[in-house]
């Protein structure tokens, strides 16, 4: 099973009584917030759950797999969630 953000909006407007806009527009402010503050390279941690922070990787040569050849791969800064406690205990039923 697959939990998508229209499940999540369905979820939101189903268990507050919310009108599915009213869930859309929560939803999505909090997506950007979240993306915004990542962006700008703050740390998010919400107790329970996990923090989400901002990993840089270097450029590096990588490998074209299609064609065999080497490319060289820029620098970047990827998303990272480190899962915290309570939440891998709830996913393994403790």
């Amino acid at each position: 099973m697959t939990m998508n953000k229209s499940d999540l909006i369905s979820a939101l407007s189903t268990k507050e009584k919310l009108t599915e806009k009213n869930a859309i527009e929560i939803v999505n402010m909090i997506f950007d917030s979240f993306t915004n503050a990542l962006k700008k390279g703050a740390r998010i941690e919400l107790r329970g759950f996990g923090s989400f922070t901002v990993r840089k990787y270097r450029a590096y040569m990588g490998r074209n797999p299609r064609t065999g050849k080497n490319v060289q791969v820029g620098s970047k800064r990827s998303p990272f969630l480190k899962v915290g406690k309570e939440l891998k205990e709830r996913v393994n039923g403790r």
